[in-house]
């Protein structure tokens, strides 16, 4: 606790000049006996600190004292504070205080020129407090629990030990150790639905490379092909790799991909609607129509 304290003093007089002993007791819930102690510490250690009796007195540092922040350069001290700004989107309480005290040791306006806020459009509080629930869970290794919707629709209740929150194609995926299936597993969060964090403490558990997940994901995947409509660019370059792309001379163009297997694929795929032209392998575009077969059937009105 006293090095945290020394160094928010220096801090809180790098930022407000000249404080009193009793202004900083009052603020660390300490005693002005503990105080004067603290500056003696700091003194020693060659931080150019006084203290001055009378009016507008009290505790201050030298003129001109800055930290030494000429380990890291202008642009760095930048990216550092860049990054505190995006983490602000995952609901991390200690952002605004780091960010601000970092703003005053670097002497850098705080401009908040990046907003990051990885939630859907219109979604509820709720789903704006998972991230600090499930943050939780990991650094203090407490089992959770949920209700979870794989790509076949099908639901299960599932027990795992929470490793770490994963962002990959625009979705956020917990990796943790299922109980159930009692293995390293990826769960893409939009399918967690119930989550309770329970009092049951676990081990820690070795962080797995995600590439190795991925790998895992994409064992079954096949090469598919599409031909999708000019109107369609929007979503081309949203959700496509710019090497996988190719504009055909008539305007329309095609991508050449590889996809899990799953019913998932049908239904990503059917969102594209009149857009999509052609698709193949041949077993992926019958499945389709298909599918498309009984979606007729079930809106007819005849």
């Amino acid at each position: 606790m006293p090095i945290s304290r020394h160094f928010e003093i220096i801090y809180l007089l790098l930022h407000k000049k000249t404080l009193t002993a009793a202004e900083l007791a009052e603020h660390f819930e300490v005693s002005a006996r503990t105080i004067f102690r603290d500056i003696d510490t700091l003194s020693a250690a060659g931080i150019p600190i006084y203290s001055s009796r009378g009016k507008g007195g009290g505790i201050s540092l030298m003129d001109r004292y800055v930290l030494n922040t000429s380990l890291l350069s202008e642009h760095e001290q930048n990216d550092i504070l860049m990054a505190l700004q995006s983490l602000s989107a995952v609901k991390i309480p200690e952002t605004n205080d780091v960010l601000e005290k970092l703003s005053t040791l670097f002497k850098k306006d705080m401009n908040n020129w990046i907003e990051v806020d990885f939630s859907p459009w219109g979604s509820q509080d709720s789903q704006r407090q998972m991230f600090p629930l499930l943050r939780q869970a990991i650094i203090a290794h407490h089992l959770i629990k949920f209700h979870y919707y794989n790509t076949a629709g099908e639901q299960s209740k599932r027990s795992v030990e929470p490793v770490r929150l994963l962002f990959k194609s625009k979705s956020w995926y917990l990796e943790g150790y299922c109980r159930n299936s009692e293995s390293s597993r990826v769960f893409k969060i939009s399918r967690m639905k119930e989550i309770v964090v329970t009092e049951i403490v676990c081990d820690p558990r070795p962080v797995v490379p995600f590439t190795d997940a991925e790998d895992n994901i994409m064992r079954n995947s096949i090469e598919v092909t599409l031909r999708i409509s000019a109107q369609g660019a929007y979503r081309i370059f949203d959700e496509f790799a710019e090497q996988t792309i190719t504009r055909n001379e008539d305007g329309t163009y095609s991508i050449t991909v590889y996809f899990p297997e799953g019913n998932w694929l049908d239904s990503y795929l059917l969102s594209f609607g009149i857009l999509l032209e052609d698709v193949s392998p041949e077993h992926l575009r019958k499945r389709m129509l298909a599918q498309l077969d009984a979606m007729r059937s079930k809106l007819s009105r005849d």
